[in-house]
């Protein structure tokens, strides 16, 4: 808002501020802002609670956690070798976010400091989005309807709370689109918007498809007499921004492909051609149809919407650029013979809300016959009430099947935990697994577990097992030189394509297990000896468990029920248990409680035991038989309540070649 100031001659000067600084411009915003912070607030509320439960953690955001956890703590660009696969501004804003705050220190899962980064930057883009709705022209009501359909549409939160790096770009991109919009300081405003989208692609690199149409507005937009100097030196900026990721190649010496090295260009080349292709959205099977049944099934009434919405947005003029990217984003998910990420749909989902939104909102007045003067004829006016309505009843309708389906979506994001399991099976590890073992992980896991004691070398991201050279030197016999093997459903399904992450599943036998389905993580040891050869010892360890277990069921001092006895007799028990209560029972009676197993362990043989004793000195000399036992049968913890004991064994027994059979 500006004001007419009076100088010494009494003439008013149009234009001048009468005022400045901030509480000038709370005065000036603050119809604005009593749209935009309530719809903001729920969007953010909604956004962080429960963000760490659901959705379950993935590889891809562990590994752009990990690749920020690098810079901030151990001074590195990656936690591996860096190959060009995608700029790394992503992930240093990330790191820049995490460390300025100190998320890293606040949650028990690095994913989850990550995850609160996403929150900053959704928060940030609903704030543009208000803003680039209202320089189009769309009231302000009609700009919190756009950032309320961009904060809960269960599509947008899905992707919103992932760890994406197209999520950091967003707020990169929609700031650039309000720059070029600018009312004032036009070669500012353009030169600012060319950085936003250099900055925008250095994040990620698919968000450069929006430059046509970002150039479309900046025409549109340009003064006609400093048109060609004000793109000129707008071009010439983000020139110079792509450059300094090409010039960063240059001076590592990893522009042109060497000998044992990574290059730009052989990262460029994957990304744009060698890299697999996704197949059809239309073929059943293919990755995208995965992706978009994935999209499908999380909000079908805003895809649908929002892709009329685009279209329609084309036949009106303020709108128009931003419509036709939709389309041309839309379009080229279609395209036969090229890579469709599944987190392509974030860059679309601000843009499809603008459009719901002004769309919704051109309709209402045209049925309300406000903009009818505008048209040139009575007919066009007509016409253009008749469409309103059309698209007001469309809209009513989406809203009729979209309150239900979101109301359904939102609360299993509210209150369901998805990634329970991957916490179970972090903590099952950090009790049980040995520091020093070696283990191929999904990378979700890997800044925790390396967080927890285990060795940078020896936490493998499964992806690198067979792709990247330093990984290949430190285990020259694949597979066999690892441990354990953690799978998840991202390991299940894009371990596929590794010779020696199959191998080592293969070669592996569930010791601890956590959730169904899709959510299911199994913690496998890996036999290097071959399955075959494991199967064998495993059906000798069990034959062995149950001759013990049939001699310790007679054992006159043993008071156990049917149940317990049946237990042991079926080699249902650790070995180094029975074998310790016949040390036991060669002093003393004692009863045995029925067998249950520890969590994730169903299936596999029982290693805790709860005995009671006569008395509760009985219990301390029962203690102290089973501190006295050799090492191999020695237990990992006991805890003595008056006369009765509790007491677990570490879940490998060393005094076989075996694990416990799945």
């Amino acid at each position: 808002m500006t004001a007419s100031i009076t100088n010494t001659t009494g003439i008013p000067i149009r234009g001048a501020r009468s005022s400045s600084g901030a509480g000038t411009w709370f005065r000036v915003h603050a119809r604005s802002l009593v749209w935009l912070l309530p719809v903001l607030a729920v969007a953010v509320a909604v956004q962080s609670w429960n963000m760490g439960g659901t959705p379950q953690r993935i590889d891809d955001e562990g590994t752009y956690t990990a690749q920020a956890w690098s810079i901030t703590h151990l001074g590195e660009l990656t936690h591996y070798t860096y190959w060009y696969d995608h700029p790394p501004l992503g992930w240093i804003q990330i790191a820049g976010y995490t460390q300025l705050t100190g998320a890293f220190a606040r949650y028990a899962f690095a994913v989850e400091a990550a995850r609160e980064s996403m929150v900053f930057f959704a928060a940030v883009s609903a704030v543009l989005l208000f803003v680039l709705m209202r320089r189009l022209g769309g009231s302000r009501p009609t700009a919190a309807v756009a950032v309320l359909v961009f904060g809960l549409s269960p599509l947008a939160l899905q992707y919103h709370r992932t760890v994406y790096i197209d999520n950091v770009a967003t707020p990169w991109l929609l700031a650039a689109f309000v720059l070029v919009l600018s009312r004032r300081q036009q070669l500012a405003g353009f030169v600012g918007a060319a950085a936003c989208l250099g900055m925008a692609v250095l994040s990620k690199e698919t968000y450069l498809l929006a430059l046509p149409f970002l150039i479309w507005l900046a025409v549109r937009r340009a003064d006609p007499s400093t048109r060609r100097y004000t793109l000129s030196v707008a071009g010439a900026v983000l020139a110079v921004i792509g450059g300094g990721y090409i010039l960063l190649a240059a001076v590592k010496g990893e522009l042109l492909p060497s000998a044992g090295k990574v290059s730009l260009l052989e990262g460029v080349t994957y990304q744009l051609g060698s890299r697999q292709a996704s197949g059809s959205v239309f073929s059943g099977g293919s990755l995208a149809n995965d992706a978009a049944a994935q999209w499908w099934a999380l909000d079908p009434v805003f895809i649908v919407l929002g892709s009329a919405a685009a279209v329609v947005g084309l036949f009106l003029r303020r709108v128009r650029p931003i419509a036709a990217m939709l389309v041309f984003l839309l379009a080229f998910m279609f395209r036969p013979n090229g890579y469709l990420p599944v987190p392509y749909v974030i860059m679309l989902v601000p843009f499809a809300a603008l459009l719901v939104a002004f769309v919704g909102e051109r309709a209402v007045l045209a049925v309300a016959g406000i903009t009818a003067f505008r048209a040139k004829s009575r007919f066009r006016g007509v016409s253009r009430r008749v469409l309103g309505g059309t698209w007001a009843l469309v809209t009513a309708a989406a809203l009729v099947v979209a309150v239900p389906l979101w109301g359904s979506q939102l609360r299993g994001f509210l209150i369901t935990d998805l990634d329970k399991p991957m916490a179970q099976a972090e903590n099952w590890i950090g009790d049980n697994v040995d520091k020093s073992s070696r283990m191929l992980v999904d990378d979700a896991m890997w800044v925790d577990l390396v967080d927890d004691g285990f060795a940078r070398d020896n936490v493998v991201w499964y992806y690198k097992l067979d792709t990247d050279g330093a990984v290949q030197r430190q285990s020259p016999n694949g597979w066999k030189d690892s441990d354990y093997v953690v799978t998840t459903d991202s390991m299940r399904t894009g371990g596929n394509s590794s010779t020696d992450v199959r191998d080592a599943i293969q070669n592996s036998t569930v010791v601890a297990s956590f959730g169904t389905g899709n959510q299911m993580v199994d913690v496998r040891q890996i036999h290097p000896q071959g399955q075959r050869t494991a199967e064998q010892e495993i059906t000798a360890a069990s034959n062995v468990r149950k001759t013990l277990g049939t001699q310790l069921a007679q054992n006159p001092a043993l008071n156990a029920d049917a149940g317990t006895e049946s237990q042991f007799r079926a080699g249902q028990v650790d070995s180094r248990a029975m074998i310790a209560l016949g040390q036991v029972l060669a002093d003393r009676f004692v009863r045995v409680d029925r067998f249950t197993p520890l969590t994730g362990e169903e299936g596999r043989s029982f290693r805790r035991v709860v005995l009671h004793t006569a008395s509760p000195t009985a219990a301390v000399n029962t203690e102290k038989t089973l501190d006295a036992l050799a090492k191999d049968y020695r237990a990992e913890s006991i805890e003595r309540d008056g006369d009765t004991l509790t007491v677990v064994w570490s879940p490998m027994d060393p005094t076989t070649t075996a694990v416990n059979a799945s």
